[in-house]
């Protein structure tokens, strides 16, 4: 089974950075695309930025040009560089794949991993 671990969440004053990474174990042979989304209690979860396997990227107009998403392809492990960070960007953060190919040729269209928690506080 295709599993997603995040990290680099933590606790960061506004205008500080964290630099979220999210790694994908099993027999991966690719990933097409995967994400960031991000959810706080009573909201919905929304996405915040994705990466295809080509690199083509898009965020959501709140994270734009404060938000950098990369993939490496080699490790299938994305990462979210979020820079001058917002008390609204408090949330668990959590790495999605969308059609995760498994080594053998069976596809995983939808794998999420269990968060990471971001909090932007004084």
């Amino acid at each position: 089974q295709v599993q997603l671990v995040e990290s680099g969440g933590g606790l960061v004053q506004p205008g500080g950075s964290l630099r979220l990474s999210c790694e994908a174990s099993g027999s991966i042979f690719a990933i097409y695309l995967m994400a960031w989304y991000r959810q706080i209690p009573g909201n919905q979860r929304e996405l915040v930025a994705s990466i295809e396997i080509n690199h083509v990227t898009n965020y959501t107009d709140s994270v734009k040009g404060r938000f950098t998403i990369s993939r490496d392809n080699e490790k299938n492990a994305i990462y979210l560089q979020m820079n001058d960070l917002k008390a609204d960007d408090t949330a668990v953060y959590y790495c999605y794949a969308f059609r995760v190919v498994i080594n053998g040729g069976r596809n995983h269209h939808n794998v999420w991993g269990r968060g990471t928690q971001v909090t932007v506080s004084s």
